[in-house]
C-alpha cells in the first residue's frame, strides 16, 4: 500500500491543545493549525522547472483546510492551479483574497460565495481563528513602483499580509512587502507575537528582471522590533535561485541590534508549536 501523501497525514494529527503549529511549506506557505481551525497561506504547490524546492504535496491532499487565505496575485503566492484543485478536492473550504484579484479566482471555477473580498482591517472568522488584513507594499511588475496598488486597483489597496488569531496566538503573515510609514504601527495594533516576513530584498538587478523585491534581512528585523513582536520568523528566501535571501544575514542582525527578538528558523514540513 502506498504511504498515505504527508499533507493528509498532517491533518490528521491533533492539533495543539495550546499554542498555534506553524508548519512552513517553503517560500511563504505556511499551514497554521490549533484547536478549531486548519489555515492554508500562500499555497504554492505548482511543480516548475526553477524550483529549488519542491512541492510539499498535491493541491488536493490538503483538501478539509477550513480556509485558504491569499496575499497577492504572484504566482509564488497565488497559485492558480493548485487553487482550482484545493477548491475541487475541498468544496466546502472558503478561500480570503484582496479585493482587486477576486475575479482571478472566480475566472478558476471558484464561486464568488466562497471568496472574501478583503481590505486593509477587514476581518474575517475561521472556525476558533480570527484574521484581520493588513496592507503591503508591493508591485505587479517591478517597473510599476512599489506601492499598495490602489492606482493600479480603483483605490483599492491590491497587497495583504493577515494577522491570524489563533491558538491564543497572533501569527503575522507579510505576504509580500517593504516597509513603508504606518506598516509597523498597524501590524503593532493588531497585537502580532510572531512575525512571518520575507528577506529576500530588492536588488536592481533583479528589479531588470521584473523580480519584485521585499524586506532586506536587516529590514526584516527592525520591522518585527518596531511592530513590538516577541518572536520573527524568516521567509522567501529559499525557492528560486535568482531570488535568494541570506539566513545567516537575518539571524546575526537580529542577535546583535535587538537580542529581545527571538528568531524562529523552521525546518521545511516540520510542525513547530509557538504559545
Amino acid at each position: 500500500m502506498a504511504d498515505r501523501p504527508w499533507a493528509e497525514e498532517l491533518l490528521a494529527r491533533p492539533a495543539p491543545e495550546r499554542g498555534a503549529e506553524l508548519t512552513w511549506l517553503g517560500q511563504s506557505s505556511y499551514v497554521l493549525r490549533a484547536a478549531g481551525a486548519t489555515l492554508l497561506v500562500d499555497p504554492f504547490l505548482t511543480p516548475r522547472d526553477d524550483r529549488l524546492v519542491p512541492p510539499a504535496d498535491r493541491p488536493e491532499a490538503f483538501a478539509g483546510v477550513d480556509a485558504v487565505l491569499v496575499t497577492h496575485e504572484h504566482y509564488d503566492h497565488f497559485d492558480p492551479d493548485a487553487c482550482r484543485e484545493l477548491a475541487s478536492a475541498s468544496p466546502e473550504t472558503p478561500f480570503a483574497a484582496p479585493r482587486p484579484i477576486i475575479d482571478q479566482l472566480t475566472d478558476l471555477g471558484i464561486d464568488a460565495a466562497r471568496i472574501a473580498p478583503m481590505q486593509p482591517r477587514d476581518r474575517i472568522d475561521v472556525g476558533s481563528a480570527t484574521v484581520t488584513a493588513v496592507p503591503a507594499c508591493h508591485a505587479v511588475h517591478a517597473s510599476d513602483g512599489y506601492s499598495l496598488g490602489e492606482e493600479l486597483s480603483g483605490g483599492d489597496v491590491r497587497f495583504l499580509g493577515y494577522v491570524v488569531e489563533i491558538g491564543g496566538v497572533r501569527v503575522y503573515h507579510a505576504g509580500d512587502t517593504i516597509d513603508f510609514d504606518g506598516l509597523a504601527e498597524e501590524v503593532r495594533a493588531a497585537g502580532t507575537e510572531i512575525a512571518l516576513l520575507p528577506i529576500n530584498g530588492r536588488l536592481p538587478e533583479r528589479e531588470a528582471q521584473d523580480i519584485v523585491g521585499n524586506l532586506g534581512p536587516e529590514e526584516a528585523v527592525e520591522l518585527a522590533a518596531a511592530a513590538g513582536a516577541r518572536a520573527v520568523v524568516p521567509m522567501h528566501y529559499d525557492m528560486f535561485a535568482a531570488n535568494l535571501g541570506d539566513v545567516g544575514r537575518f539571524a546575526g542582525h537580529a542577535s546583535t541590534s535587538h537580542p529581545e527578538l527571538a528568531v524562529i528558523v523552521p525546518a521545511r514540513l516540520r510542525p513547530l508549536t509557538v504559545v
